[in-house]
Formats: structure tokens, sequence, C-alpha cells
């Protein structure tokens, strides 16, 4: 990487010999590690185990890894018995090298009859904690990637109507937006007299929202933070996903690791946002009966759109400022409805910088958006059932009234894009 990585070397350099400096006599734990691995693998050390056991197995490093070789090369008949997750693992920048768990057999495996790599694997499916309409679609997402291990889950229990939502919000709306999904869930039923627990999680912690608000507004439930990699582990009635937004710091996150770090991280995984899915497996598996994901209806992530397009999912309907999907004529591009200060709102495409497409929301609502009936070729609004004259040049806009040169007469909403008009009918 040539000068940068030079420059980066000199840098580093001088800090590393300043913390061993100030180590020492004393040992950090890489030390640990790496000191008792040489002690084993020299035989300075001869390990009186037959038997090794690992819990959180996917969160092994090449250090750690090397360790446990080390002690099962002491002797024939020993035996390795792992615990872990692939599905959960997402301390990369950590050192956890999710390879070592995948090719478990040809790192840890025994020899028989003249073959290598001989193990055993056992699922361990059984969640205490997701209903089914959790479980069952955190699975199907994170299996995706095919490099995940597969395993069947069985769930918790079973729940009779969606469990995961999504609220699409805007910029100025995403507190409403919170409050809204937190009021839905105070109404949820809790099987104890206890308040209904709820997890907000967010990629980074500088998402958190004011708690000690929200707490005063919604006393019947119990509000807690966390970031998604320090909620592993936990649990709640609720889980609300805040901020999948397609951004640099949104979910999954698009902030790119610097290429320094190639030369001591794990190789990456070729699959597309691996260990950000399976960040999103995690948070989505917190929670034991509903999970509200709240996004940026503009520019939700790809997560986000996923969930949505992929009915097996069994997402609820993406409630927000517009229920409906509607596409852009000029560019094929969606409608996104922005709310008015006055009440009536209007839609813009969603490529705003490259497309100049608005179109007001129905006049009558002030938040559906009017569409024509193939067949009677009258517009309708599915929001609130209004109807509007339709204009006779183009299939989108509606005739309003418009005063001209010569009076008062019906023209196009999408003026001056379209000059469909009408004369006003004298009234009888």
């Amino acid at each position: 990487m040539g000068k940068r990585a030079e420059a980066f070397l000199k840098i580093f350099g001088a800090v590393y010999r300043e913390y061993q400096a100030r180590l020492g006599e004393r040992i950090d734990f890489e030390d640990m590690v790496l000191r008792a691995t040489a002690h084993v693998e020299s035989g300075r050390y001869q390990s009186p185990f037959r038997h090794i056991l690992v819990d959180e197995f996917q969160d092994i490093s090449t250090g750690r890894a090397r360790l446990i070789q080390a002690l099962k090369a002491q002797h024939a008949d020993a035996r390795i018995f792992a615990v872990g997750d692939d599905w959960q693992s997402i301390y990369r920048f950590a050192g956890s090298d999710i390879h070592i768990m995948r090719n478990f057999g040809d790192e840890f495996g025994g020899t028989f009859a003249g073959e290598t790599g001989i193990h055993r694997t056992v699922d361990l499916g059984r969640t205490f904690r997701s209903v089914d309409k959790i479980a069952l679609a955190a699975r199907l997402f994170v299996l995706r990637n095919p490099a995940q291990i597969s395993k069947k889950v069985v769930p918790a229990g079973e729940a009779n109507q969606p469990a995961i939502r999504i609220s699409l919000t805007h910029r100025e709306t995403a507190d409403e937006a919170l409050d809204r999904a937190l009021t839905s869930l105070s109404t949820f039923h809790s099987p104890s007299d206890r308040s209904a627990s709820v997890l907000l999680l967010g990629r980074y912690r500088s998402i958190k929202p004011d708690l000690g608000r929200l707490q005063k507004k919604h006393p019947s439930l119990s509000l807690s933070f966390k970031t998604i990699h320090a909620s592993k582990g936990l649990e709640a009635d609720h889980v609300i996903i805040l901020g999948a937004d397609n951004s640099r710091m949104g979910f999954p996150s698009q902030i790119v690791d610097d290429l320094l770090l190639t030369l001591v991280s794990p190789e990456a995984e070729p699959f597309e946002n691996a260990e950000e899915r399976r960040v999103m497996y995690v948070a989505m598996t917190r929670a034991r009966n509903t999970v509200t994901i709240l996004a940026s209806e503009a520019q939700p992530s790809i997560f986000v759109r996923e969930l949505i397009d992929d009915p097996r999912y069994e997402i609820k309907h993406p409630h927000g400022a517009s229920e409906q999907q509607h596409i852009c004529s000029q560019c094929g591009g969606r409608l996104i409805y922005m709310p008015g200060k006055g009440g009536s709102g209007w839609y813009r495409c969603e490529h705003v910088k490259l497309c100049g497409n608005r179109m007001p929301a129905c006049p009558q609502c002030g938040a559906g958006l009017p569409l024509r009936d193939t067949k009677t070729g009258e517009m309708t609004c599915p929001a609130c059932g209004a109807g509007q004259p339709a204009c006779p040049n183009c299939s989108e806009g509606w005739l309003t009234k418009r005063r001209g040169r010569y009076g008062v007469f019906l023209g196009c909403v999408r003026f001056p894009d379209c000059r469909g008009k009408a004369k006003m009918r004298a009234p009888r």
C-alpha cells in the first residue's frame, strides 16, 4: 500500500513501543493467549485434559484457535466440544474469524479409518425466546447468505398476527413515529403483571433517543437502549430497531473499513453485507413478541426493502405517511409522501436530485394519491375514497380549478408538465 502504509507503520511503531513500555513486566490478555500457546506447543506445559469445551465458538480468533489446537495435539484421544452460532458472529473488528467455525472439521477434526476432519454436528435449534413469526423470519433472513451454516429452528411459540412491523418515517416526524410505535406496544397484552419491556436498538450509540422523555410519556412500558452489539445475549418483550436507513451510519452501516485493517483483520467474506446481515439477525432475535423497524421512507435500507418485498417474511404492511407504494411516471422511482405544514402534503420522486417530478396529495384527505381506475377512467383516492375529475391528457393527473386570462377553468394538477384542461360547467 505504498507510502500511506509506511506512514501508518511509523506512527503505529511509536504507539506500540510506548504501550509495551507502560506494560512493563505486566502482560495483557492477548499476551496471555500467545504465551500459553507457546508453552503448550513447546511442551513446557503438559496438558492433562482429554475433553476441551469451548463456549461462544463463533467469536473464536486465530490466536485462540491455535491454543486449542496445541492442547488437542498433545493427546491423540483428546476431544473438543464447541458451542457456537455462526449466525451471531458479529465481532470481526475484534479479531473473530467466522471461517474457523465454518471449517471446523478441517481445523479440529479427528482421524479415523484413514480419513481426516472427522467430526459431528448437533443442532441446538430450539429457541426459548422468539415466537415463530420472528424466529423463522430471522432464519430466512440470515440464510440468504449461502455460506451460513443451515439449521432448523423450533420457535418458542406461535403468533396469531404479524410480529415484525415496519414504520416508514420522515426526518421531521421520526420522533412522532417512535411515539406511535411505543403507544401501540403499550396496548399489547403482557402475560404477567409486570411492565412490558421494550429494547430500543441502534447500530450506533449516537442514535440513542431521550429515554427520560419517552419513559414519562409511556409509563406502562419498561424502556432501555443498547447498541445492537451490546445487546447480544439480552432479550425483551418487544424490540424497536432505530435508523434502518440507506445512509453512511444507517443499517446496514456503509462505513468501509480502512484497507490498512486488512493487515490484521480476518479474511473478509465475499457475500455483500455478510456481517451486517448477522447483526440484523441478532437485533431481531432479541425480541419475544414483536419487532418494529423504523426506517426512512425516502431512503429505506436494503434490508428494509428486502423485508417489505418478500412476502415470506410476513411483514405487517409498512405504515407511515403513505400506505401505498406509488411509481414515478417519469423515471420509474418511488413517489415519497412529504407532509405539508398546513396538513395537506405532496409527493416527490425519491430521485430528487435527478428527477423533479412532484404531485399534490388528495385535496380531500391531504395524504392519499388519487389513482385512475383502468375500467372507468375515474380518479379515486385509495386513502379516503374521494373522486377527482380525470385529466384528459395524462394518466396521473386530475383537474382542479385554475384562473387564466379568460377566467376560471379546469386544469391538470401536473401543470406545466401537463397542459390538460377542460371548461367549467355552468351551474344548473
